[in-house]
């Protein structure tokens, strides 16, 4: 049985993925769904013409990573791709954010992603690919972004590695680094987004369209917009502490405080 499994398949980049996957993959068996809220899966495995195995549950719990763990054991499939979408962020200085807050993003962007990959990669083989989203944040230090940024330059750098292991089994594996995207993201941020993220928002189809075609090529890196790619040039060139003024200026143009 081929499987593909995408997480935070609920809404935004992840419910796109869930969407454009079988279009790539035309022999897929199955897609495996996870999520919290059931009733947007249900909605979603409705307009799908692929079977779709729901899988409704917080990432941030252990239940869901033993349900699947007995699945998969069960059934031995072949994940032709795996999709880590879910995260969260919190926008504002790290003093004035709730500790618990903050704390569950590092739950949910490193840990849950680092154990779900491990709990999938017995069950890939050669031609088999894994997307992570991590964000163009993971470029440079984010001073009133902080916890979110170094959690996805977490996932940027867990990508790359993984990717250099994985390469000689023909796993492939790439780090998506979109800036701002527009989904319900930034309406559970707990902050402003900043007069220029507004501006600046890709459409999440796209992001998902170029992510497919850059994971389909093999790249360790997808990066949508002549924006982002030029902020990630910058990023290679300027040093940590200019980065990091430079994004302070950018972030204060938002209201947080």
């Amino acid at each position: 049985m081929r499987i593909a499994i995408v997480t935070g398949a609920s809404s935004g980049i992840g419910k796109e993925f869930a969407r454009q996957i079988p279009g790539l993959y035309k022999r897929l068996d199955e897609l495996w769904v996870v999520a919290r809220r059931t009733e947007r899966l249900a909605e979603l495995k409705e307009k799908l013409k692929i079977p779709v195995r729901i899988f409704d549950s917080d990432l941030k719990r252990d239940y869901v990573y033993e349900r699947m763990e007995r699945e998969l054991e069960r059934m031995a499939p072949d994940i032709r791709m795996l999709v880590n979408a879910a995260g969260c962020g919190k926008v504002g200085v790290c003093m004035s954010l709730d500790t618990e807050g903050q704390l569950g993003m590092v739950e949910l962007n490193i840990h849950a992603l680092t154990r779900l990959t491990c709990l999938c990669l017995p069950y890939m083989s050669a031609g088999s690919r894994i997307v992570q989203i991590a964000s163009a944040a993971a470029f440079a230090p984010q001073p009133g972004f902080a916890v979110y940024a170094a959690s996805k330059s977490y996932v940027y750098s867990f990508s790359r590695a993984l990717s250099c292991e994985l390469r000689k089994k023909g796993i492939y594996v790439t780090a998506v680094c979109p800036g701002p995207v527009d989904t319900e993201f930034f309406e559970h941020a707990d902050g402003a987004a900043g007069s220029m993220k507004k501006a600046f928002r890709a459409c999440p189809e796209a992001v998902v369209r170029q992510a497919l075609l850059d994971s389909y090529k093999g790249k360790e890196t997808s990066v949508y917009g002549g924006m982002i790619k030029a902020a990630r040039i910058f990023a290679k060139l300027l040093p940590d502490g200019m980065l990091a003024r430079m994004m302070q200026k950018i972030n204060e143009q938002g209201d947080y405080s």
